[in-house]
């Protein structure tokens, strides 16, 4: 009887593990997309993020990818790579422009284009798609607009969206909000948070490669995808007036090593902001112009530390300088070099040179001084007993001293006058009150 109730409770333990596991197991296959949200301009950085995103959302079974988009617009390059990397997904990627505010412009409309479903929340806009001209701000040759207008027309037309208005976004800069981009068929849904936007999308079927999916989204399991703290530094660096910034400050600490060399920290601290603002050079689109106008006011600026003179040389580094930072950058929507942080950076620069030309150069060119201990020679001070050494005050501090004379034995409260030192040690005679010595050469050649 005890063994059939120990064998009844044990079935029941394991239907109630069976009922328990049911729900979960139901709830763990259920639909799951992974979301991450930009708000900002389109760079190499945040093409790399959403290549990892789709490559995970692949990876990891979900049900689509979705990107919360908020952007000025950025770098053709990179919006390139993210339009080609949408259109080979294995996974349907959903592109938002939210939240409320929000706008998806110049490279985010065209990336917005070419995303299985696009959707835009109330108080939005999209388009204004023109490419503007790195080194005026202006508008590009018709060219180029007519490849990029192309380039736009063709995605709206491989998603069934509105061709003219994808074309006019790029030629003219048309842009529109969401009721009118709804209208237009330019968007598929106005959804005014991301919940309800997976309810709006669910049951929507798509294309992946020439196979139809319909989604399932409605209540679906939201994960995020995180930038990482590498990828927002990075970021960070991929802006023209940070990198220009670490430039100059780098600049100004190399200039500081040159005027005033001692350790080195100047001159590590300097190159090591110039490595870090050369990261923006590397991932932004560069004038070589604007490269060549940076190395020309090194060159002036060096040349004013080492020649000071009315300053010619340092108002010509700061010109430069400047015309560096109007030419060094191909401009691109959210990514310009802004004059309020060229114009300061290069007075200051010119300034500190002028500076450390008058008043730190000359320095250098001065006779040099003995250091350490030797500069006592000649000091006086009295002396003090204590633990069977003799010490001093001298220049405000304490140091031991021993008589040049061997035979001569110091007392508590001789006047001294130092003649030599020996390391640490200072070697004096006893000083009389009406003959003063003067400083003689030791031993060491200490004077």
């Amino acid at each position: 009887m005890g063994r059939s109730a120990r064998v009844v409770a044990l079935l029941l333990a394991l239907l109630g593990v069976f009922a328990i596991a049911v729900p979960v197991g139901a709830q763990s296959s259920g639909p799951r997309v992974l979301v991450t949200t930009l708000a900002e301009p389109i760079t190499p950085v945040i093409a790399d993020h959403i290549a990892d995103g789709i490559r995970e959302a692949e990876q990891g079974g979900y049900d689509a990818y979705v990107v919360e988009l908020d952007t000025p617009g950025g770098l053709d390059a990179s919006m390139r790579s993210i339009v080609q990397d949408i259109l080979a997904a294995d996974v349907p990627v959903v592109v938002h422009i939210g939240p409320r505010g929000a706008r998806g412009a110049s490279a985010g409309a065209i990336i917005t284009f070419a995303a299985h479903v696009a959707s835009m929340a109330p108080g939005t806009s999209i388009g204004a798609a023109t490419p503007i001209d790195g080194g005026t701000g202006g508008d590009l040759d018709q060219k180029v607009i007519n490849d990029a207008a192309a380039y736009s027309a063709s995605l709206a037309e491989l998603r069934d969206r509105d061709v003219e208005f994808a074309t006019e976004a790029v030629t003219e800069g048309r842009s529109v909000g969401p009721s009118e981009a709804l209208e237009l068929g330019v968007v598929d849904v106005v959804s005014p948070s991301l919940e309800q936007l997976l309810v709006d999308i669910d049951g929507t079927v798509v294309d992946i490669g020439d196979e139809p999916v319909e989604l399932s989204t409605a209540g679906a399991l939201v994960d995020d995808q995180d930038m990482g703290l590498l990828r927002t530094i990075q970021q960070f660096l991929a802006n023209p007036n940070v990198a220009f910034l670490l430039m100059s400050i780098g600049t100004l600490a190399l200039i500081y090593e040159l005027a005033s060399p001692g350790i080195g920290v100047g001159g590590a601290l300097g190159a090591t902001f110039i490595v870090i603002g050369l990261f923006g050079l590397a991932v932004l689109p560069v004038n070589i112009a604007g490269v060549l106008f940076l190395l020309l006011a090194a060159a002036l600026f060096v040349a004013e530390l080492f020649a000071p003179g009315i300053g010619l040389a340092a108002a010509g580094g700061a010109l430069s300088l400047v015309l560096a930072g109007i030419f060094l950058f191909d401009d691109a929507p959210g990514l310009q070099l802004s004059l309020a942080v060229v114009l300061p950076s290069a007075v200051v620069v010119a300034g500190f040179v002028v500076i450390a030309g008058r008043y730190v150069m000359p320095l250098r060119h001065a006779p040099s001084t003995t250091t350490g201990s030797g500069v006592l020679v000649g000091e006086r001070g009295r002396v003090h007993a204590t633990r069977g050494h003799h010490q001093a005050l001298i220049n405000g501090a304490w140091w031991t001293v021993r008589p040049a004379d061997p035979d001569v034995e110091l007392s508590e409260g001789d006047m001294v006058q130092v003649r030599d030192a020996d390391g640490l040690e200072l070697i004096v005679e006893v000083a009389h009150d009406d003959v003063v010595s003067g400083p003689t050469t030791g031993k060491d050649g200490v004077s």
